[in-house]
């Protein structure tokens, strides 16, 4: 066999033919048995329908018009800029060029998968050693739908009358500790893969990378033409990488999202199920709530009911911030809690299912179990940290 090949060999029978059928039966018979074999088959479908419509096409144009402007920004030298400007701080807080600095901010004013339209660009990879790339998923996860997260918290105060200004600062603060957390764990992880050495360009190469060729110093390559066509062609060009890219994503969203949606979510409202999309069991939420004697004292939330909320983040972040809401309008709502909401929110911000897809899309899926287990870790630091900090600024 081709030693490049994804594939490896095995015996035709193994242990794994016989175990895995079993768990995979008793997983799809432990959903029938709580759903109905009908009402779970029917709510996989209109979830993977759902998200398709309402997700994955918002998340292709995201990366159709991110991939525009990243690609319009590197052209005329403002990534150049941002690295030189910001390497100073970038590379001793989290491990990366100030390149990266650009993922923070496009992930912060839209979603995860914003980052992905600056990495499919060659030219952006000239800034990155080959261990730092995978980490850009760690920390562009960290700061996605950053404005939108703060702008909602913010407006609880419409529900409860209570300024959460200084929360939500806090907030964000925690989810900065969380993304160095996070991005750091992975460099550690990428290190031992890829060395020191070994250029992004050269570790993940892409047809344009052989036009543009190596790079002296102090130089950076641009489009032949006048301004009028470097501008049509950086934005026509990015545009197309993007929608590529988002289109590239569409399993891992289907797929991984309706699993963690059917094992997050409950029953309709009722309390029955009825097929409809966004049902499910509700495991994660239960073992969560066996394990609320840890996370409590270490979030320091106001009532038991508050951890569903970054438990929800680990698929959504936006059904996160709507539980928040709901908490707002019964009185369960601390500023406090405000806090961590804010920082757990926007540092997972539904890593679970955006994760699989975003390292496939890099070309590192192998070391999406890693990325998995330093970002969960990132969004725990980020609450414990926003938990204490606002601890010591309501203190003072």
């Amino acid at each position: 066999m081709n030693p490049e090949s994804k594939y490896t060999v095995k015996k035709t029978f193994s242990a794994e033919t016989v175990v895995f059928p079993v768990i995979f039966l008793a997983f799809f018979a432990y959903l029938a048995h709580a759903m109905g074999m009908a009402n779970m088959i029917n709510t996989i479908m209109k979830t993977a329908f759902d998200l398709l419509i309402n997700t994955v096409l918002y998340i292709v144009a995201v990366c159709v018009i991110m991939g525009a402007v990243s690609e319009l920004l590197t052209e005329f030298g403002f990534v150049a800029l941002m690295d030189r400007v910001l390497r100073p701080l970038m590379r001793p807080v989290f491990g990366l060029p100030g390149a990266a600095s650009l993922g923070i901010v496009t992930t912060f004013l839209s979603d995860n998968p914003a980052i992905l339209a600056l990495t499919a660009n060659p030219r952006y990879k000239y800034y990155f050693k080959a261990y730092q790339f995978p980490a850009l998923t760690n920390i562009g996860t960290s700061f996605g739908m950053g404005l939108i997260v703060c702008t909602y918290m913010l407006s609880l105060a419409s529900i409860t009358g209570e300024s959460y200004g200084k929360a939500v600062v806090v907030g964000l603060a925690g989810a900065t500790v969380g993304a160095v957390v996070s991005t750091r764990i992975m460099l550690h992880f990428t290190k031992k893969v890829y060395g020191m050495e070994l250029t992004a360009h050269d570790a993940f190469p892409a047809e344009e990378d052989n036009e543009i060729g190596e790079l002296e110093p102090g130089l950076r390559p641009v489009r032949k033409g006048n301004l009028g066509n470097r501008v049509l062609g950086a934005l026509l060009d990015g545009g197309a990488s993007g929608l590529t890219l988002g289109a590239g994503i569409v399993p891992g969203v289907l797929i991984i999202c309706t699993l963690v949606m059917i094992l997050m979510n409950g029953p309709s409202d009722s309390g029955l199920y009825t097929g409809a999309a966004y049902e499910g069991v509700g495991l994660i939420p239960a073992v969560a709530a066996k394990l609320n004697f840890i996370l409590e004292p270490l979030f320091g939330f106001s009532n038991t009911q508050a951890i569903g909320v970054p438990v929800t983040a680990l698929g959504a972040a936006g059904a996160a911030i709507s539980l928040a809401s709901g908490l707002a309008s019964r009185g369960l709502l601390a500023a406090g809690d405000v806090a961590v909401f804010t920082a757990m929110c926007m540092c997972w911000s539904g890593y679970l299912s955006t994760h699989t897809s975003m390292m496939d899309s890099l070309h590192c899926k192998e070391l999406t179990g890693k990325a998995l287990i330093s970002h969960t870790i990132g969004g725990i630091a980020a609450g414990f940290a926003a938990h204490w900090i606002f601890i010591l600024v309501s203190l003072m």
